[in-house]
């Protein structure tokens, strides 16, 4: 590396939501940051925000993260400026409600592409970078849907549970190097997703157990700078994963139908 070179982490989704405050909290604790969402506009405001709070160095890239290409124009971005990464943060991501044979299957094949596809690449993409840093991390976000099949979220929830899956087993996989891999499983928050998803009439009900963005991201980057494998914050979200491991899957699937239903 040049003596004077800057290290940064990467954060998708990062112009609203949990990513707005994962990159605050990075900010706090002295990361630059290399910020990628789709609102240029959204993204250069954060950036100028926390260069003028914490002193940090920021930069954007405005980027539709849902297509097949982008994963590698993040990367050849990133390689033509230079620029060396001790972090890369997956939370670009989405969820659709519905019965899987009446959703549209393009748009469910996108979500998809985000979930999972957007966050492989760019996992694959930035580790040369990663590893040659004396301490690096990843954080991919999930859900506590990963614990569970979840009717009318099938492919969401089926997506947040290869995000588990695939983290555990890149973390063993890197665990002789100096990248530590952490899997975030929020549950409800704030952010607007019920909405987005279309799930209007379960947001009401959410509302009750939401956690804020900055509350689920302060977990979030104290566990992941402890190197932690797994983070679900908040404790009726523990008790609601501990409780999946013993449970019928029969009956969580009845449950889980019960509150998402159409």
């Amino acid at each position: 590396m040049i003596k004077d070179e800057k290290v940064y982490a990467v954060i998708t989704g990062a112009s609203k939501g949990i990513g707005k405050s994962i990159a605050t909290e990075l900010a706090k604790k002295g990361f630059n940051l290399l910020l990628i969402s789709r609102s240029a506009q959204e993204l250069e405001s954060l950036g100028h925000e926390l260069v003028a709070q914490y002193g940090i160095t920021t930069d954007f890239l405005a980027i539709d993260l849902s297509q097949s290409t982008s994963p590698r124009v993040v990367f050849d971005w990133i390689t033509d400026k230079k620029y060396s990464v001790n972090a890369l943060v997956n939370n670009a991501g989405y969820g659709q409600w519905g019965q899987f044979k009446d959703l549209d299957l393009q748009a469910q094949l996108e979500m998809c592409r985000l979930n999972m596809d957007t966050l492989i690449s760019l996992c694959h993409l930035l580790i040369p970078s990663l590893i040659k840093q004396k301490r690096a991390y990843i954080l991919n976000i999930s859900s506590t849907a990963a614990y569970q099949a979840v009717p009318t979220l099938a492919i969401y929830s089926a997506t947040k549970a290869f995000v588990l899956s695939f983290s555990r087993a890149l973390r063993y996989e890197l665990k002789n190097t100096s990248i530590s891999v952490t899997c975030l499983s929020p549950g409800p928050v704030d952010t607007g997703f019920a909405h987005r998803a279309g799930l209007d009439a379960f947001s009401k009900m959410a509302e009750k157990f939401n956690m804020q963005p900055a509350e689920v991201a302060k977990i979030a980057i104290k566990g992941m700078l402890a190197r932690k494998s797994e983070i679900v914050p908040g404790l009726t979200n523990k008790v609601s994963v501990y409780a999946n491991r013993f449970l019928p899957k029969s009956f969580i699937e009845k449950m889980a139908a019960g509150i998402y239903k159409v």
